[in-house]
């Protein structure tokens, strides 16, 4: 597929195995890995040099998941429990303020805090690690201390002024998309090993407040709407990030195939479609990082410029989409989307993909990491996919 000739599922099973297992994996493993210290670096340059030691715990949690879970459904035998491990070891004893609990966003290489967000994320993140390590080693402390600090997430959900951001007068009031995507993250995770009818509840509600964001009359799903899920006509209220709702049409596939909605479904196909054709660069090819709803000037300025993260999770969605709807149409999507990356994202010289390009796709950062980017995107999306072309009936 990276060529001009058809390929089938098996052969690209294959292909996708051999990028994950021979050309991103061994990236982070030869580079990422703090070895004094503990947890991970992030920050390298394309040949894996690093620029700054300090760690972002996004990205902690996020590669102690990513080892996990390749322990569990990939390959046993390879270290890689040893090297989630050894980041769910310095999580636990760096990561977590010890009077609120809160987490981190950034500490030093040895663990010292450099800032801590006024947002739910690194919190979300840091049990996502937890509950991957739970299935791993099926230690019960890992799945005592996730569940606790999903409820504890959930209260500063509510209570969102417990986050210390100061609620002035004039800040927009609504629901942004990014607050029911990670719920139902988590939920897909901690509901696997542990049976609290609290979460099939809790899903239903998340799966709701998403669907607010969904505008059928206008074909588009909105970053943020306000408090009823109303349109808000104003930048805030008319961005879009179309990787965004691509990667929230397959949670919400996922939340389908457990709850058998099949409504949900045709909903969620509806989201990735919408958000190809809203978010894909005609001329350059690519899918934009943010546009407006009505056309109007986006107000970020690296709204024309094109991520990695968006192409990775329409790899996997496209692929998805197609086995659910049995719809050929989704996998010529995906040839286009796997071309483009394979064009201009995928680094055949140095290992990994680069993160950050222009317009027109080339790259503006050479870096392979940062404070963003880590081990997760790539390799999730890469893991889905085999899993998903060799046993259709398999969920990730």
């Amino acid at each position: 597929m990276a060529g001009d000739r058809p390929v089938t599922p098996t052969e690209l099973a294959a292909l996708y195995r051999r990028e994950l297992l021979e050309h991103v994996v061994p990236f982070w493993e030869r580079h990422g890995i703090d070895r004094q210290c503990g947890g991970y670096f992030t920050c390298l340059d394309r040949r894996g040099n690093l620029y700054s030691t300090d760690k972002y715990l996004w990205l902690q949690g996020r590669a102690v998941w990513m080892f996990a879970r390749l322990h569990g459904q990939v390959d046993c035998s390879r270290g890689w429990l040893d090297l989630a491990a050894q980041g769910a070891a310095f999580l636990r004893r760096w990561g977590r303020d010890k009077d609120s609990g809160r987490v981190y966003f950034a500490l030093t290489r040895d663990g010292r805090p450099i800032h801590i967000q006024r947002k739910i994320y690194a919190e979300v993140f840091y049990l996502l690690a937890m509950t991957e390590m739970a299935r791993a080693t099926g230690q019960a402390d890992y799945l005592d201390e996730a569940r606790d600090l999903f409820w504890t997430i959930h209260d500063l959900w509510r209570r969102p002024e417990k986050l210390g951001r100061p609620l002035l007068s004039g800040t927009p009031r609504g629901s942004t998309l990014a607050d029911p995507m990670v719920f139902l993250s988590m939920i897909e995770e901690l509901s696997s090993l542990d049976d609290d009818p609290r979460y099939a509840a809790l899903a239903e509600e998340m799966t709701h407040l998403a669907l607010r964001h969904v505008k059928a009359d206008r074909r588009v799903v909105l970053e943020n709407v306000g408090p009823d899920g109303q349109a808000v006509d104003s930048p805030w209220g008319r961005l879009l990030n179309p990787g965004h709702a691509i990667e929230m049409g397959w949670f919400l596939i996922h939340q389908a195939r457990r709850t058998g909605d099949q409504r949900l479904a045709a909903t969620a196909l509806d989201i990735i479609d919408w958000s190809m054709e809203a978010g894909w660069d005609a001329e350059y090819g690519g899918l934009y990082y943010f546009l407006d709803a009505d056309g109007r000037p986006p107000l970020p300025l690296e709204w024309s410029m094109k991520l990695w993260w968006p192409m990775t999770e329409a790899l996997y969605a496209l692929l998805l989409a197609w086995r659910t709807s049995g719809d050929a149409r989704y996998l010529a999507l995906h040839r286009q989307v796997h071309d483009w990356a394979w064009r201009h994202l995928r680094d055949d010289e140095c290992g990994e993909w680069f993160g950050y390009l222009d317009r027109q796709g080339r790259p503006t950062h050479e870096l392979k990491g940062g404070p963003y980017k880590g081990f997760f995107h790539l390799p999730r999306a890469l893991l889905y996919s085999i899993q998903l072309l060799s046993d259709p009936a398999a969920q990730p």
